[in-house]
């Protein structure tokens, strides 16, 4: 199956299908091949299938999960991400980042090793697959918002002054958004990402972190994700105008 479109699950996302793997040049990727109202897909655990346990974000092989989605002949990715709200947004809301700050420390975030390529980031994601999921979730009445994602090394959780400084800079914060953003344009794949608000930052709220009630959040959000996700499908065409495709033209020294 040729999929048309790869969906990268995060924390309490997954899709049913036919199981498979994927080698790439950065290591062996779980997938599974499904169909979403006729849509061809692959989805791809970024923590893993469960047969390691759930790989925390600093470790997960970033290289290797946008490669096999690129291999397997998609040209377009949706990504599922759960962030902690820094600009008052509410719990269980949608959040569409337009663009991206990153504090990451020790990831691989590029294909290029042995040679220098300046991918263009003036917009990070894919303005057509932002458009898609944002009237799909306008269309299902779900509340969303957009802006600036921040992304952090992790695995521990933010303090509360790391988000007074990083809401000089962002909307949301999370783990997982970086590199994936880049290494998609790399690839030259149409990249966007559906985010829960799982939780107010930290020092936004009274209330402590718990992992468990991120992911039990999560978890009730599902079928919307789904839902957007469908429903965006039917309006990612093949002949889409934006440059994503096209992003490594001039882009080498």
């Amino acid at each position: 199956m040729n999929p048309e479109l790869a969906v990268i699950g995060g924390v309490g996302y997954s899709l049913g299908g036919l199981a498979d793997e994927v080698e790439t040049a950065y290591g062996r990727v779980p997938v599974v091949y499904t169909r979403m109202k006729g849509k061809r897909m692959i989805f791809i655990s970024r923590h893993g299938d469960g047969s390691v346990g759930h790989l925390p974000p600093h470790r997960v092989n970033y290289r290797a999960i946008i490669s096999a989605a690129k291999k397997s002949g998609a040209t377009a990715v949706i990504s599922t991400n759960t962030v902690g709200g820094m600009a008052g947004q509410p719990l269980g809301s949608i959040f569409l980042p337009d663009d991206f700050v990153e504090f990451t420390k020790c990831r691989p975030s590029t294909f290029f090793e042995d040679k220098t390529v300046h991918v263009e980031m003036s917009r990070p994601y894919c303005p057509v697959l932002r458009a898609a999921l944002a009237g799909a979730a306008r269309s299902l009445s779900l509340p969303i918002s957009e802006g600036v994602y921040v992304c952090t090394e992790g695995p521990h959780l933010e303090s509360p002054a790391q988000i007074r400084m990083m809401r000089l800079y962002g909307d949301v914060v999370g783990m997982t958004g970086y590199p994936e953003v880049a290494l998609a344009r790399e690839a030259e794949m149409c990249y966007a990402s559906i985010c829960i608000v799982t939780n107010p930052a930290a020092g936004m709220s009274e209330k402590q972190l718990s992992a468990s009630e991120i992911a039990g959040l999560m978890d009730g959000c599902r079928q919307s994700i789904s839902d957007i996700i469908y429903r965006a499908a039917q309006d990612i065409s093949a002949d889409r105008p934006c440059r994503c495709r096209q992003a490594l033209a001039d882009a080498g020294l």
